[in-house]
């Protein structure tokens, strides 16, 4: 695990750190409450009606969460995209394109039938977007607004998917999904820098309509369609990272996931929460001789392929596993990319996809 993000995760979700740790913990408290108290001001003056958010005319979903870190946002982006094209929507997703070097707003990355920017152009999670979401498009820019009123007109979209937009309030949404970690949701209790915390997490559940727990651990097989969340006033649903297929970089059949078991391998990746990665690829029985973690976002060079390369060459694993977003990002090199699989994981929600998109489509204006 890189150093950085260690240092954070010690520091936001360990209780009572000490030595040093406990020194910069310290020292990064006044800065919080500033960060605070200026978040506190920007949400009231929105909530106040003081500052006005901007409507567009058609319905608008954000996905989104109150902590830094992975809690399956874009998982979550996809599953309601895909969803909602099902059901005979028209959706466009929205994302900010972090990361990515195209800059501006109303940046195509696809119109849902080709992919015109590369993960380096427009961030690697509006690429994986593109990638797994045929049929819709993907436009990317920290002005969403921009972006929705170029989905509405150039692409007829009729209901956008805002990808990591909870703290986004110059869009005004019609549904807030928020996500929340459910094995720890809110570490240490503190704003950044000195915890995890975006904003508030009092005011910000005031804001939710629907709230989504994430989990690693698996979750009942057995769940009936008619079931309905237990808290009506506001939606609660569980969702669970479930793997769905192994995807070999060499252009082969893809493989079920059950493969993993007991099988010698390396795995590796640049993702927000990569101890959530390295947990799944444990449910499944994996057998992990080396992980390695890179920054989140992180566009991966030739010393980083070598060195991936000549860890597995060295440990004599089986097989080679990075994750989807980690994928979009490594096919420029090509000879490696043959040598890796990517692992395919969605999001299983309790108490079912029924259910769920029955209290999201219910809370979007006719």
């Amino acid at each position: 695990m890189n150093s950085i993000h260690s240092i954070c995760h010690e520091l936001w979700y360990r209780r009572d750190p000490s030595g040093w740790r406990r020194s910069l913990l310290l020292a990064m408290i006044p800065p919080s409450w500033a960060y605070g108290a200026a978040t506190a001001l920007r949400n009231r003056r929105y909530d106040s009606g003081a500052v006005r958010a901007e409507r567009l005319p058609r319905p608008v979903v954000s996905i989104g969460n109150i902590t830094v870190g992975g809690t399956g946002k874009t998982p979550m982006a996809i599953l309601v995209a895909r969803g909602l094209l099902a059901r005979g929507f028209r959706p466009a997703v929205l994302s900010r394109g972090y990361g990515g070097r195209r800059s501006g707003s109303g940046n195509v990355v696809s119109d849902g039938r080709q992919i015109f920017l590369s993960p380096a152009e427009g961030g690697d999670e509006p690429a994986l977007m593109a990638t797994s979401l045929p049929g819709i498009p993907v436009i990317t820019g920290p002005e969403r607004v921009v972006s929705g009123r170029l989905a509405i007109n150039k692409f007829a979209a009729d209901v956008l998917v805002l990808d990591d937009g909870f703290q986004h309030r110059r869009l005004a949404r019609d549904v807030d999904i928020l996500m929340i970690d459910g094995q720890n949701p809110f570490g240490n209790r503190r704003l950044l820098p000195a915890g995890p915390l975006r904003e508030d997490p009092r005011t910000a559940l005031n804001r939710a309509d629907i709230v989504v727990k994430t989990v690693v651990e698996e979750l009942p097989r057995r769940v009936s369609a008619d079931d309905s969340p237990a808290d009506s006033t506001r939606p609660v649903f569980r969702a669970a990272y479930e793997a769905t297929g192994l995807c070999p970089g060499d252009g082969g059949e893809a493989l079920p996931p059950e493969i993993l078991q007991d099988k010698k391998i390396l795995a590796f990746t640049a993702i927000a929460a990569p101890e959530k990665f390295q947990a799944t690829l444990e449910a499944m029985g994996a057998r992990i001789i080396k992980f390695l973690a890179f920054p989140d976002h992180y566009f991966y060079k030739e010393g980083d392929v070598r060195k991936i390369a000549g860890a597995a060459t060295k440990q004599a694993v089986e097989m080679i596993v990075t994750t989807e977003k980690d994928g979009v990002k490594l096919a420029a090199f090509q000879e490696f990319y043959r040598t890796i699989h990517i692992l395919s994981v969605g999001l299983r929600i309790d108490p079912g996809e029924e259910a769920f998109f029955g209290a999201l489509i219910k809370l979007m204006p006719r």
